[in-house]
């Protein structure tokens, strides 16, 4: 029933569905698994970074990324569709900065970005996004970590996983997780809960890690991912 409806992107279903969406749903799903965690002095995201052959430079392209320097992003999904996005944001940032000269609160960049998002959930011509989000930063002394996902909807979590097998990876924080997690334990258990369902020999070459904390936000060397790899081997 629902295949009628789903060519038009500003269409619902008679169930109260965008099909659209829940397809931009499905190649989320179907994308590499990320994690975002809080701790108490700090945010941690990882991330699997396979690449499809030993002939791609891997060092060329990074999945966690910074928008400013307090704040980072992540995806599952398509990977186009995040570069466009994340242009977006450091230009959201960017403008807010040369207006207030300060950078942008992580609040206030996730609902523009969300906008962003829900804006091709309404418009002719175009596709919802096929990507969530992670979003993590500091700010006001403390950390914050949201998910947007393709239909503009965005929440704050404590800790999430996205991405293939994300329901395997919630259940597994909904276990390890606790309020007085300290951001050393939560890089641990990030990498734990990826290897949940990670196919193959994790290394530092097919994970990326991002910490965001009172002295920013910046990505872990391959070397400082090594050595959290070795800790938990």
């Amino acid at each position: 029933m629902s295949e009628r409806y789903s060519f038009s992107l500003t269409t619902f279903s008679p169930s109260g569905k965008l099909v659209q969406i829940e397809y931009a749903l499905n190649a989320v799903t179907a994308g590499s698994p990320s994690v975002g965690i809080k701790a108490q002095d700090g945010v941690v995201m990882a991330t699997e970074k396979k690449q499809k052959s030993i002939l791609y430079d891997e060092h060329s392209i990074h999945k966690v990324e910074a928008v400013t320097d307090k704040i980072g992003i992540v995806y599952s999904g398509m990977g186009p569709d995040y570069r466009v996005l994340l242009t977006r944001a450091r230009k959201i940032a960017q403008l807010y900065y040369r207006q207030y000269q300060e950078s942008i609160p992580t609040t206030q960049l996730v609902q523009r970005i969300a906008s962003v998002m829900q804006e091709y959930t309404q418009s002719g011509g175009v596709r919802p996004f096929g990507v969530s989000l992670l979003i993590c930063g500091w700010d006001d002394n403390r950390p914050y970590l949201f998910q947007c996902d393709p239909s503009g909807a965005y929440f704050a979590w404590k800790a999430t996983a996205m991405g293939k097998n994300h329901l395997n990876g919630k259940s597994f924080l909904e276990k390890r997780y606790n309020e007085e997690l300290q951001l050393d334990d939560a890089v641990h258990t990030a990498i734990l809960t990826l290897k949940e369902s990670f196919e193959g020999q994790m290394t530092e070459d097919n994970i990326e890690v991002g910490i965001s904390n009172a002295d920013g936000f910046h990505r872990l060397t391959p070397s400082e991912v090594k050595d959290y790899l070795a800790s938990i081997a």
